[in-house]
């Protein structure tokens, strides 16, 4: 089946200036994402959607294809769903035939070679329709602060803590990337349609960079995992 990844990298950003392209690790922040993508045996054609002439110069560097996104899809409220829409119909445009769409985050650059190719082998082996990367924990206790001031346990319940081998596994839908069938995903405009798989990843990929101390914190996790192993 032909898989395209989509990776949707706009210009604006609050905690960092030019988040998307700040230095990670010697190189764009882009960049690892582009050279997983590049990893993959299974991705037919990478693309980078973005409003920012320098974000798709980078693209270009790294050996992705660019798709120029108008400002209707590039503010801080416009949807990831429009800008996957917007480069869809642009790819039709092209005749670039895609069953499967890959969609990673920028900013979610811990992932393995291996982690791409396992969960679109996830996703046709299940016959999904929708797939979300995650991590599985046991053992977080969730609160919520009420209209009241007064804070409220969300997952369990305090009055009758349980062991922590007597929990259950909780899933995070962590946001490193996500896979659909495209002809599913042009009809209901929703990243998650009917059938749903999720692929499992190892807690330290959980964390993502909206910050300069994501971005501390996010180099030695890459460091410490990846490139000494």
């Amino acid at each position: 089946m032909n898989v395209q990844a989509i990776i949707l990298a706009r210009g604006g950003s609050k905690g960092i200036y030019k988040k998307n392209i700040v230095n990670f690790l010697g190189k764009p922040l882009l960049a690892w994402t582009i050279e997983q993508c590049k990893q993959s045996q299974k991705i037919s054609n990478i693309w980078v959607s973005s409003d920012d002439s320098q974000i798709l110069n980078v693209a270009k560097k790294y050996g992705a294809n660019i798709i120029k996104r108008p400002p209707e899809f590039s503010s801080d409220i416009s949807s990831s769903e429009e800008a996957w829409l917007h480069a869809i119909n642009y790819l039709e445009t092209q005749n670039k035939s895609s069953d499967i769409i890959l969609t990673p985050q920028v900013t979610s650059p811990l992932r393995e070679k291996f982690d791409f190719d396992k969960a679109i082998d996830k996703f046709i082996d299940g016959n999904y329709d929708s797939l979300f990367s995650a991590t599985v924990v046991n053992d977080f206790f969730f609160w919520k602060e009420t209209q009241d001031n007064k804070y409220k346990s969300v997952n369990y319940d305090y009055r009758n803590r349980k062991r922590r081998q007597e929990l259950d596994n909780q899933i995070i839908e962590n946001g490193s990337f996500y896979i659909f069938n495209k002809s599913q995903f042009k009809k209901s405009k929703n990243r998650l349609i009917n059938k749903i798989g999720c692929y499992e990843m190892d807690f330290w990929k959980m964390f993502e960079i909206d910050s300069e101390k994501d971005l501390r914190m996010c180099s030695a996790l890459m460091n410490e995992f990846i490139l000494r192993s």
